[in-house]
């Protein structure tokens, strides 16, 4: 059996699950063969509710392995299917915060680029010129940021994405000269401890899919050295 005591969770009711995934974790199994969140968050329903056999659980989006925030599962079909076209129809507000050592110039904008992800490499390229943008591809991918904090050399910037790109917020922020902290695939100088990265989604809101009510789901970062920092913000 899976241990869950260290499973935080944020939101639940017969139709959704949310939790506050931690860095470094799967949200879904791939080929390492690596105990996947969704897998604990099963558990947690088979021992909460009692239920006998097979958990259903939906995922419905993910976030990268070394980024920690608010995951959304469906624990129903209906919730699943209706939860993908929320997403797919970009009526889900997104907002992350992420640690740098820059300070971005300007303070606060939006951010325009055109991404391709390479699979095999698994990293995501931003390119300018129009010929190579339709030769690879590439999806246009739009930000908002602002600087919010500066404790020292840590620099804390909320970001709402409007598209939803692989890598998106990490490369966007490395084309302006603000990799994140740890992000060594995307700029950084150096891997954090744990190597993860200081990008987390803080906050997720959206229309319910089946009670029809807007629902807003927070999550506080991980109480590390970094985050504490800016304590003041949770």
């Amino acid at each position: 059996m899976l241990d869950i005591s260290g499973l935080e969770v944020l939101y639940e009711d017969n139709h959704l699950i949310a939790v506050n995934k931690p860095g470094g974790w799967l949200v879904q199994g791939d080929k390492t063969g690596d105990i996947p969140l969704s897998e604990y968050v099963k558990q947690y329903i088979k021992v909460r509710y009692k239920k006998p056999g097979d958990v259903f659980l939906g995922v419905v989006h993910r976030l990268d392995r070394p980024v920690s925030g608010v995951v959304v599962f469906a624990r129903t079909s209906k919730a699943l299917t209706r939860m993908n076209k929320l997403f797919h129809d970009r009526q889900v507000d997104k907002l992350y915060w992420a640690i740098t050592n820059k300070r971005p110039d300007p303070l606060e904008g939006e951010l325009v680029h055109f991404l391709a992800k390479h699979t095999g490499r698994n990293v995501t390229t931003a390119y300018t010129n129009p010929k190579t943008i339709e030769k690879k591809k590439a999806k246009r991918s739009v930000l908002n940021y602002k600087m919010i904090g500066r404790m020292g050399g840590h620099v804390l910037i909320e970001v709402k994405p409007i598209t939803g790109r692989s890598h998106q917020i990490r490369v966007q922020l490395s084309e302006i000269g603000c990799p994140i902290r740890g992000d060594l695939k995307y700029g950084f100088s150096r891997w954090n401890e744990d190597f993860n990265i200081n990008l987390h989604c803080r906050k997720m809101s959206f229309m319910h899919p089946v009670k029809k009510e807007q629902i807003t789901i927070k999550a506080d970062p991980k109480r590390d050295s970094v985050w504490l920092v800016f304590e003041q913000y949770f």
